[in-house]
């Protein structure tokens, strides 16, 4: 049995003194090669999806309708954008506090320019919106929210000719959405105008979803999708780790207490190693960063403490 731990990028638990007892695990651990940052490489190191691919969108509309077989889906999840002298910035997604009445009014004039697109747009869940589309349809790469959050969109749009069409649809609904009565009342109340959309995880149901771990532990949406596509269903986290856990995926990137982290996760788990009652620890941070715990390091003790952070 591996306990497989999906942590956040390390520089979100810096803070507080690092766990002097996880710093000797470090020191004693094995280091693979880093692999590739960004929350969709991470999942992908976890999750075989085949063909190879990032459908998400396909994936949460699955869980939340059932009804994604036979067409290619993509998100356009709204959002709220800021301009500056220089650039558009994206601010906000996915916690916008858009409720189902909003979801519903904000989409009415959008179902009339993505329908006439030909792209029927749906809000199943009000902050999870989607296009539907034939299933041989051709799409641009997209980029994942989270890789946008904070920065200029203009450069991590679709560029080029496959990238024009969605551009142009995407300037519309900022037309659209710009002085909707929704985000005039959003405004007076202190919340963030919906004022943009951003697509992103556009393709097919795969054929199929693998995950070596036999529990599968998390909040998240996407990692939950992946699960149920793979024959898992996902379970509430709890608050530490325990024996009864057995071989798990345990997804802790909402996490930024460092001392929780290695106190209620880090340290038990690797003295099950040590005792021989866990095959391995497995450290994945979504910034890339990777550590192996395994019996018989204990014995290394002649290592020097490492620091988590670079």
């Amino acid at each position: 049995m591996t306990l497989r731990l999906l942590l956040p990028e390390r520089e979100r638990m810096r803070g507080a003194a690092e766990p002097e007892a996880l710093r000797r695990l470090l020191g004693r651990a094995d280091l693979p090669d880093a692999g590739e940052p960004g929350g969709r490489a991470q999942l992908l190191r976890h999750c075989r999806v085949v063909p190879k691919g990032w459908p998400m969108a396909a994936l949460t509309r699955q869980l939340d309708c059932g009804d994604a077989a036979g067409y290619a889906w993509l998100r356009a999840d709204p959002v709220h954008v800021r301009a500056d002298l220089n650039a558009v910035r994206m601010l906000a997604w996915g916690n916008l506090q858009v409720d189902a009445a909003q979801a519903q009014a904000l989409l009415k004039p959008l179902k009339l320019l993505f329908g006439d697109a030909g792209f029927p747009i749906s809000a199943p869940v009000p902050e999870r919106w989607y296009l539907m589309m034939p299933r041989e349809a051709r799409l641009p790469a997209f980029v994942d929210p989270e890789d946008v959050l904070g920065d200029e969109i203009h450069d991590l749009l679709p560029q080029g000719d496959a990238g024009r069409r969605w551009r142009q649809l995407l300037n519309e609904a900022q037309i659209v959405l710009h002085n909707h009565p929704v985000n005039e009342r959003r405004l007076e109340q202190g919340l963030p105008a919906v004022n943009s959309l951003w697509f992103w995880g556009g393709g097919v149901l795969p054929d199929q979803v693998a995950i070596e771990a036999t529990k599968v532990f998390t909040r998240e949406v996407g990692l939950g999708a992946l699960a149920t596509q793979a024959g898992h269903t996902p379970q509430v986290r709890p608050s530490r780790w325990s024996a009864d856990l057995g071989d798990a995926l345990v997804d802790l990137r909402d996490m930024r207490d460092l001392a929780a982290v290695s106190g209620d996760w880090i340290e038990p788990a690797a003295a099950a190693v040590r005792d021989k009652r866990l095959a391995g620890v497995d450290l994945d941070s979504a910034d890339g960063w990777r550590a192996a715990l395994r019996p018989g390091q204990h014995w290394r003790f002649w290592r020097k403490p490492r620091s988590l952070f670079p």
